[in-house]
């Protein structure tokens, strides 16, 4: 019997020309058939941003078997959601998203439109991973990746992950020596230290860019920092699900706060009201149905 062929959806913030995209692409038709669905442009930073009031495009660039590649005007997210909607016969049995060209480690994660493309496939109950390496070299060595990323991909295809997880695996430029294996760690807290540069453009019009620095004092032996500091592979288990669950019983003392009588009678003016609350306005607007 012949070994299962899996289907693969892959996608990236990087743009379609990514050397890191490129890798991974040809480490996932190994593994499986492909289809990949490229952001037309760079969409780094794009969080889980997705496309509601603009036009999307979406075509066909080439074809062979086993492999479509499909380029997209939209968000990663939005890839994420054509992908597997309207380009594929069938759901995936994965989707991937990287390599990213920079890392994706700590929180920072929050920005990164490589992950948004991940979590976007985890909360629709797909199995999915990000990679990222830590390096902004638009001619970066992925080189080294290669067996690591291939052996978590087909634990994952085979065994699965919980449900409402997904993974971000970081791992460190390629230097002299291997990398020293895997880590399985908690994401570091960090932040960045911001500020605005005051400039004028051509034309004599005052603007702002933003630029900063990565700032950080937890890494500890069980962060995905630490574990990058030492030539290991980070992976950590993220989910969507943003709830402080050990917070709930210690602030259960905000359900004393006495409501205002008048809030309680908007309350039950809103439940009385026509309007079924189990769709969103913007599911009433034919405008906003087109575009979705």
């Amino acid at each position: 019997m012949s070994e299962k062929r899996y289907k693969i959806l892959i996608t990236n913030d990087d743009g379609h020309a990514a050397k890191g995209l490129r890798k991974l692409v040809g480490l996932m038709r190994t593994l499986g058939d492909v289809v990949l669905i490229s952001t037309e442009e760079v969409m780094s930073a794009k969080s889980h941003s997705c496309s509601i009031h603009n036009r999307l495009y979406v075509r066909l660039v080439h074809e062979e078997d086993g492999f479509k590649e499909y380029r997209c005007n939209g968000t990663p997210v939005d890839c994420v959601k054509l992908g597997y909607q309207k380009l594929m016969p069938q759901k995936p049995d994965l989707v991937v998203s990287g390599i990213n060209h920079g890392m994706n480690a700590a929180t920072t994660v929050v920005y990164s439109g490589t992950i948004g493309a991940v979590i976007e496939a985890c909360m629709n109950g797909l199995t999915a991973i990000g990679y990222s390496l830590f390096s902004l070299d638009s001619d970066a060595d992925f080189d080294h990746l290669d067996t690591a990323i291939l052996e978590i991909t087909k634990k994952v295809l085979k065994e699965g992950l919980p449900k409402g997880v997904c993974l971000n695996v970081n791992f460190p430029k390629r230097g002299e020596e291997p990398l020293q294996g895997i880590k399985v760690c908690r994401q570091a807290a960090c932040r960045w230290v911001e500020y605005f540069e005051d400039l004028v453009d051509e034309e004599g019009a005052p603007y702002f860019n933003l630029d900063g620095y990565f700032e950080s004092d937890d890494i500890m032996p069980d962060t995905d920092l630490w574990a990058l500091e030492h030539n290991y592979a980070a992976l950590v288990p993220t989910c969507f699900d943003w709830t402080a669950h050990a917070c709930i019983e210690p602030m259960k003392a905000f359900e004393n706060i006495i409501v205002d009588a008048r809030l309680r009678d908007t309350r039950r003016e809103t439940l009385e009201s026509p309007v079924s609350l189990s769709r969103s306005p913007m599911s009433n607007n034919k405008n906003h149905e087109n575009q979705r």
